[in-house]
C-alpha cells in the first residue's frame, strides 16, 4: 500500500447521490465482486442471492467477479474507486466492515465513508469446538483445564485477523485465559488438524463446521450467539455458560461505491430483501446456520460501525496487526 489518502470523503451509508439513475436502471450487467476465491461459502452465497435478486431487477444478469486477496482489501479498493452508477457492488463481511481499519495501519479507503451501504444478508455465529480427544465435556471443564495448564493448550484459525482468530482473542480477553494461536492458510486445514487432535480447539463458523459438529468429528462446547441456534438446539451459548459480553459471529452484506443514486440503492435493497425470502436462499442460509437480516441501508451501516467499534479494543489489546 503506497498511497496514503482516502479514496472518498462521502459522508456515510446513504451518501449524496452521484446522479439519478438514467434510462430505467438497470440497462446492463451488474458486476458483483466477491473478495474470496470461487467455490467457497461466500462465493456460493453471493451466487444464490444474486440469482434470487434477478426478478426484482428486471431480469438483468448479475456477473460474479472473484477478487480475493489482502484480507478483502483488493476487492474493497476496486469497489471504492468504481463509478457509483449501480453497476458495481460487492459482498462485504467483518473484514472490510469491522476489522481491517484496526488491523492495518493505513487503508486506501475508509469503511465509513468510501462506500454506499445497500443492505445486510445475514450473520452466523461461531462455535467453540475441541478435538474429540480433549479432556473437557463442557465449557466450564475447558476453562478449568486451560487455567490448570497455562500455555499448553493451542487453537487453530484460518489465518491471522480472521473472525475465528479474533473470536478466540475476545474469548481469552473475557475469560482471562491464555491459549496459543496456530494460524493456518484456510479453514479446511485448520479444522482437519482439530479433528485429528494435532490442535486442541478452535472457533468454527457454522457454514463450514456444522456437518463436522453434527457428525461428532469435533465436540462443540458453546456457541457465540445471543440465543441457541435451531440447528444445534442442545448447544449452550457462551453467555449461558458464564462468559459475558461474548457474542462472536460473522456477517455479510452488500456494498457499492460511495455516492450511488438513492433510487438505485432503494431498488437494490428491495431486490435483496425480497431475495432473502426466496425458498432457495432460505434453505441455503439454514444449511449454513445463518440468520437472515433484511433491513434498510442505514441499519446495515449502523450495525457495521457498531461492530467496528466493538472489535477495536479487542484487536488492540491482542496486538494483532496485518501490515
Amino acid at each position: 500500500m503506497h498511497r496514503r489518502h482516502f479514496i472518498s470523503l462521502a459522508p456515510a451509508a446513504l451518501a449524496a447521490p452521484w446522479a439519478r439513475a438514467q434510462g430505467g436502471w438497470p440497462t446492463q450487467q451488474i458486476r458483483w465482486v466477491v473478495p474470496y476465491p470461487a467455490g467457497g461459502d461466500t462465493d456460493a452465497l453471493a451466487r444464490v442471492i444474486s440469482e434470487a435478486m434477478r426478478p426484482g431487477l428486471n431480469q438483468q444478469v448479475i456477473v460474479v467477479d472473484n477478487r480475493p486477496g489482502a484480507s478483502t482489501n483488493i476487492a474493497g479498493e476496486l469497489v471504492a474507486t468504481a463509478k457509483p452508477d449501480g453497476y458495481t457492488v460487492m459482498s462485504a463481511d467483518n473484514a472490510i466492515l469491522a476489522y481491517n481499519e484496526h488491523l492495518f495501519s493505513k487503508l486506501r479507503f475508509d469503511p465509513a465513508k468510501s462506500f454506499t451501504y445497500i443492505g445486510a444478508f445475514g450473520r452466523f455465529p461461531l462455535a467453540l469446538v475441541v478435538t474429540p480427544k480433549f479432556p473437557a465435556q463442557t465449557l466450564k471443564e475447558f476453562l478449568a483445564y486451560v487455567r490448570a495448564h497455562p500455555g499448553k493448550v493451542n487453537y487453530a484459525s484460518p489465518g491471522n485477523g480472521s473472525p475465528h482468530h479474533l473470536a478466540m482473542e475476545l474469548f481469552k480477553n473475557r475469560t482471562g485465559t491464555f491459549v496459543t494461536h496456530i494460524p493456518y492458510r484456510g479453514a479446511a486445514p485448520a479444522m482437519q488438524d482439530v479433528m485429528s487432535g494435532q490442535v486442541d480447539c478452535m472457533f468454527l463458523d457454522l457454514p463450514a463446521g456444522l456437518p463436522t459438529i453434527e457428525s461428532g468429528k469435533v465436540r462443540a462446547l458453546a456457541i457465540g450467539s445471543a440465543q441457541r441456534v435451531p440447528q444445534l438446539p442442545n448447544l449452550p451459548t457462551l453467555t449461558e455458560s458464564g462468559v459475558k459480553d461474548s457474542e462472536v459471529y460473522a456477517f455479510q452484506g452488500l456494498l457499492g461505491p460511495a455516492g450511488m443514486p438513492q433510487d438505485v440503492v432503494a431498488k437494490l435493497n428491495g431486490a435483496l430483501n425480497a431475495a432473502l425470502k426466496a425458498p432457495v436462499v432460505v434453505q441455503r442460509m439454514h444449511d449454513y446456520g445463518m440468520e437472515a437480516q433484511p433491513g434498510t441501508p442505514q441499519q446495515f451501516f449502523d450495525m457495521s460501525r457498531a461492530e467496528a467499534k466493538r472489535w477495536g479494543p479487542v484487536i488492540k489489546s491482542a496486538g494483532v496487526k496485518l501490515d
